[in-house]
């Protein structure tokens, strides 16, 4: 991914993203999967995020909006350095999914479904960690503490 110097361009395609993130909708939609989404399989998103639910709506749209996001970093459309240094939310989101990609993968038939959020996240992990070592574990306890309440 490339990591040449972040342009006004980037500047104004961040801002726009935050804009489109406090959109009545996908506020609703990303509060609900910070409180409630945790699955390992395809089986568990079903349990929890049922076909044709308000909140299997709500992890197709947090889902498909930073897997869009991260595709305007892996194609160089958004700068990466940038995006890491001011927002975490990507990455929050990528950890949840993380585990049950495998199996998704295999239930839509699609192995590259959720690629460029895989490839943007693992990224931001190493770029976390290479800017502080305990960053990236105490980011992950925050991740697990925000469904279990802890």
């Amino acid at each position: 991914m490339p990591t040449q110097q972040a342009t006004y361009e980037d500047a104004n395609l961040v801002l726009r993203l935050y804009e489109l993130r406090r959109e009545e909708k996908l506020r609703a939609a990303r509060a609900w999967f910070a409180a409630n989404f945790q699955a390992s399989t395809v089986e568990d998103m079903m349990r929890i995020a049922p076909p044709g639910s308000q909140e299997n709506a709500y992890v197709r749209m947090v889902a498909s909006y930073w897997e869009m996001v991260a595709a305007f970093v892996t194609s160089g459309v958004l700068n990466q350095d940038l995006f890491f240094q001011t927002t975490g939310e990507m990455l929050f989101v990528w950890e949840r999914l993380r585990e049950i990609v495998p199996s998704y993968r295999e239930f839509s038939k699609n192995p590259h479904s959720w690629h460029n959020l895989e490839t943007v996240g693992n990224a931001f992990i190493k770029w976390m960690e290479s800017h502080g070592p305990e960053a990236y574990p105490a980011f992950q306890t925050m991740v697990k503490g925000a469904v279990t309440g802890r």
